[in-house]
């Protein structure tokens, strides 16, 4: 006989249900997006998503899932799911200039990975280029980047590569109309990535 899976107590599973609504336009507003764009990238109406914004709906694992997807977040983390005893450190994303940023590696120093998602970069926003010690890595897995580079202009597609020493005067954002994804190696002290063929 197999042990009972413990669930949550009933008022803990409220609370944590309640905060989902709260969270999920977070979300979409950190990435500036509509809930008619949600809606036609999710296949959920726009009057069901605003409904569970609000909490006038509760969320169902058929609403969160595509959900999830849209936000490339797993399950756990859209709906803030309490920890469940799992020795792992997890990597918590984090916002950096409307932009969500996933660490994939935990070390102090070397090379370091993330991987970025980039809303689409509004009219209003600047295209101000920045310097500092490093280099870096950008690999796009889906979506268009757009690196400005000193004086040079690059727009990125899906597997393509740029390495760049960030001393320059550099800018990535995205011009196209959906959120782009791409993988990130940086050298804070100017270390390069190895690559061999």
């Amino acid at each position: 006989m197999t042990d009972p899976v413990a669930l949550p107590a009933q008022p803990a599973l409220d609370v944590v249900l309640e905060a989902v609504g709260p969270r999920l336009r977070s979300l979409r507003q950190a990435r500036s997006l509509t809930l008619a764009a949600l809606a036609a990238e999710t296949g959920i109406s726009v009057s069901t998503l605003s409904r569970l914004e609000s909490g006038e709906r509760r969320p169902t694992l058929e609403l969160l899932l595509p959900l999830a997807r849209a936000f490339g977040l797993p399950l756990d983390d859209l709906v803030g799911a309490p920890q469940t005893g799992d020795p792992r450190i997890h990597l918590k994303p984090r916002q950096h200039h409307g932009r969500v940023i996933v660490p994939l590696t935990r070390r102090p120093g070397g090379v370091r990975a993330f991987k970025q998602l980039i809303p689409p970069t509004t009219a209003r926003q600047e295209q101000q280029l920045a310097s500092h010690e490093g280099y870096e890595w950008l690999y796009v897995l889906s979506g268009r980047v757009a690196l400005l580079l000193g004086d040079r202009s690059f727009d990125l597609g899906p597997g393509e590569v740029a390495e760049f020493d960030t001393r320059t005067p550099h800018w990535i954002g995205n011009h196209g109309e959906q959120t782009a994804e791409a993988l990130c190696l940086y050298g804070p002290q100017g270390e390069r990535a190895h690559l061999r063929t």
